[in-house]
C-alpha cells in the first residue's frame, strides 16, 4: 500500500501540472474575450486598403501593419547576427573547451545572461550617445541598434542550449566520428551537430521568442509610435510589444484598448506559430535521426 506522504505528494504534483494549462487558458480566455471582435483586416491595415498597404503605395496610421513588419524584421535580423554566433560559441565550448579561456568566456556568458532587458536597452542608448559623440555624429537609435541589442540579449540562450545539447550526445555518438576515420571538426559537423540538432532548433526558438516580445530594449534603441515601415536599417521602426504597451498607456477610447487586446492576440499567435513550426522541425529531425 501506498504511504500517505506518497499520495499527497502525487495529489500535490497533479494539482500543480493542472494550474500551468488552467492559467494559460484563463489568460487566453482573457485576451480572447477583449480582443477577439477587433481581429479583422481594420485592425492590420485601418482605413487604408490593405492591398495599397502591402505593396507600401499608402501609409497605415491606424493599424497593426507597420508594427508587424517592423516586428519580423527586428527577429530576422537579431537572429541573423545572433544565431551564428551563438551556435558557433556554443560548439567551441563542448568541443574545444575546457582551459582558462574557455572557463572566462562560460562566466561572461552567465553574466550576459543576466543582464536585465533594460540595462541592455541603457547600453545600447548609451552607445549610440557615444558614437553621435566620436564616430557618427549623425547617428539615432534605429533599427539596426535594435537588432544588434536584441542579439546580444538573446546570445546567452543560443550559447547554453547549444553547449548543453551537444554536452549530452551519448558516448557512442561521439565515437562514431573517429571509427569512420573522420577529423575533429568533419566529426562535429557531420556528426555532433546533427545529433543535437533538436536541442540546438529549440534554443534557436525560444531566442526568436526572445526578440519578438522584449519590449524595453526596443523602448530605448530605435522604436517610435506611428513611425511606419522602414526604408532602411537606420530607420526609427514600430513593433507589436510596442504597440500593445503605447495603447494600453495612451488610450483616449475603449476600442483603442480593445485595439491593444487584439494586438496582444497577434503577437500571441505569432509566438505559438513559432513554438508549432519548432515542434514540427523537431519531430521530422527526430525521424531522420533515428533513421
Amino acid at each position: 500500500m501506498p504511504h500517505w506522504s506518497d499520495k499527497l505528494f502525487t495529489g500535490l504534483a497533479w494539482f500543480v501540472g493542472l494550474c500551468v494549462p488552467a492559467v494559460v487558458l484563463i489568460l487566453v480566455g482573457f485576451l480572447v474575450s477583449r480582443g477577439a471582435r477587433t481581429l479583422g483586416a481594420g485592425l492590420f491595415f485601418g482605413e487604408a486598403p490593405w492591398w495599397s498597404a502591402i505593396l507600401g503605395q499608402q501609409p497605415v496610421f491606424d493599424g497593426l501593419w507597420p508594427a508587424l513588419v517592423g516586428t519580423l524584421l527586428l527577429v530576422i535580423g537579431s537572429s541573423l547576427i545572433a544565431i551564428p554566433l551563438g551556435v558557433a560559441s556554443g560548439v567551441y565550448l563542448a568541443e574545444y573547451g575546457g582551459g582558462r579561456w574557455s572557463q572566462v568566456f562560460s562566466i561572461c556568458s552567465d553574466m550576459l545572461a543576466s543582464v536585465p532587458s533594460i540595462i541592455m536597452g541603457l547600453f545600447g542608448f548609451g552607445l549610440i550617445l557615444l558614437l553621435r559623440k566620436t564616430l557618427l555624429p549623425d547617428g539615432n537609435t534605429c533599427l539596426l541598434l535594435s537588432m544588434v541589442c536584441l542579439a546580444l540579449l538573446v546570445l546567452p540562450y543560443l550559447i547554453r542550449t547549444t553547449e548543453t545539447a551537444l554536452n549530452g550526445l551519448p558516448e557512442h555518438v561521439r565515437l562514431a566520428g573517429p571509427t569512420l576515420g573522420l577529423t575533429t571538426w568533419q566529426s562535429i559537423w557531420h556528426v555532433h551537430v546533427p545529433g543535437a540538432s533538436r536541442g540546438i532548433l529549440s534554443g534557436v526558438i525560444l531566442a526568436v521568442a526572445r526578440a519578438a516580445e522584449d519590449t524595453a530594449v526596443i523602448l530605448l534603441t530605435g522604436v517610435v509610435a506611428n513611425a511606419g515601415i522602414p526604408g532602411s536599417l537606420t530607420d526609427n521602426f514600430e513593433a507589436i510589444p510596442f504597440e500593445i504597451f503605447y495603447l494600453a498607456a495612451e488610450h483616449r477610447t475603449p476600442a483603442e484598448l480593445d485595439r491593444a487586446f487584439g494586438a496582444a492576440l497577434v503577437l500571441l499567435a505569432l509566438t505559438a506559430t513559432l513554438f508549432i513550426i519548432a515542434s514540427w522541425m523537431q519531430r521530422n529531425l527526430k525521424r531522420r535521426w533515428a533513421g
